[in-house]
């Protein structure tokens, strides 16, 4: 049954075109062609990737976060309560009214007190603003050399500068080394991305992430698979191209804005936003649909029928299309806020949730307060 099922999984008719087998892309007078067997490689280099980024966040981006001076804000502590922290774990981090006043009626703290704590207690569970920049700073030097060595690896091809080229001679197209490793890194950078999905810093944004990583995933194996060498280089290159910007810069985009945005540079951050914003919508916007979608929706029926590897393909194209449009209108409602004057959040992130109000008030009261209790002042002048 098992080899049934291979036999039918590699089926020539669901790879490739008509009249044509897996026997015509053997290997053959110094010409190498895309394998299947050539993927396995990528799950061993997705977990050396993972030893790689431990090793980057701790010797690397972590001195870099102390010479940009990311500091962490000091959180109030929830004070240690059995019955909050089982309703808390077992049933909801947010709990309605009618919640509050039955815990506030079992543990004997007050409305506002239980409501104190639960704010207190998610704060603690947010991720730290060094675990923020150590991620930003790690996808963005991935996302920056990436991008380096694709262009490196495309510029000097026909088929960057003609996309009817992508297709010319299709699918007896021979592989470079370099298109090779290119594939074989992207490939594992992004099993290690979902392969550390659970640990890394979720946002609201958390199922549309998971759903990204699994379509890239299988959008760059089949391409393998099918020889669409060509135009998954290109699609790759593309992403690359505004990637590393949304880690340096701000939380929603750029990887570089990220950084500089936990380094506290606003003025820095809203300039790469703006550039991020650009590049963003241009390539997945524009060029992306427009002319990439264009080339290998329309170019292949020019050389033959369709088949199911060309919808398949183009299929995985549109979830991706999909993805880029939901975050392209979370972009433009940050620009939109930045345009208008309005402070520019991260409209994937969590909020900080504070309780200033309440502490100013038992600080008048109380006079300064400590994870939620008043700091004695043992400094009273003794009197004969």
């Amino acid at each position: 049954m098992f080899q049934a099922l291979y036999s039918y999984f590699w089926w020539e008719r669901l790879w490739l075109p008509a009249n044509l087998t897996w026997a015509d892309l053997e290997d053959r007078d110094g010409r190498v062609y895309a394998k299947a067997s050539d993927l396995y490689i990528t799950l061993p280099l997705a977990f050396l990737f993972l030893v790689v980024r431990h090793l980057f966040e701790t010797y690397v981006a972590t001195p870099l976060a102390g010479l940009l001076n990311v500091k962490e804000k000091v959180r109030l502590k929830a004070t240690p309560n059995a019955v909050l922290e089982k309703f808390y774990a077992a049933t909801t981090k947010h709990p309605k009214q009618a919640d509050v006043e039955m815990l506030s009626k079992k543990s004997g703290c007050t409305v506002r007190q239980v409501e104190r704590w639960f704010r207190r207690r998610r704060n603690q569970d947010r991720p730290s603003l060094l675990k923020k920049f150590r991620e930003a700073s790690w996808r963005f030097t991935f996302y920056l050399i990436a991008f380096i060595a694709g262009m490196a690896v495309i510029v000097d091809k026909p088929w960057f500068y003609d996309l009817r080229e992508v297709w010319k001679g299709y699918p007896i197209q021979s592989v470079l080394p370099s298109q090779y490793w290119y594939y074989m890194i992207e490939l594992s950078f992004y099993w290690s991305l979902l392969f550390s999905i659970a640990s890394d810093v979720k946002r609201k944004d958390f199922k549309e992430q998971i759903i990204h990583h699994v379509a890239t995933i299988i959008l760059i194996s089949f391409s393998w698979f099918a020889n669409y060498v060509r135009a998954g280089t290109l699609i790759m290159a593309l992403h690359d191209s505004s990637d590393y910007l949304l880690e340096v810069a701000h939380p929603l985009c750029p990887q570089s804005a990220k950084m500089f945005n936990y380094a506290g540079w606003r003025n820095t951050c809203n300039n790469i936003f703006i550039v991020f914003a650009a590049v963003f919508i241009i390539t997945r916007l524009v060029i992306l649909p427009f002319w990439i979608m264009h080339c290998t929706v329309f170019y292949p029926l020019d050389l033959y029928p369709a088949f199911f590897g060309y919808y398949f393909f183009n299929f995985m194209m549109v979830v991706l299309q999909s993805l880029h449009i939901f975050w392209a209108y979370l972009i433009i409602r940050m620009a939109q806020k930045f345009i208008t004057g309005k402070v520019v959040e991260d409209e994937r992130s969590d909020r900080e949730e504070t309780d200033n109000s309440e502490e100013e008030e038992e600080a008048a009261k109380n006079g300064p307060l400590s994870n939620g209790h008043p700091v004695l002042n043992n400094n009273h002048r003794k009197t004969d």
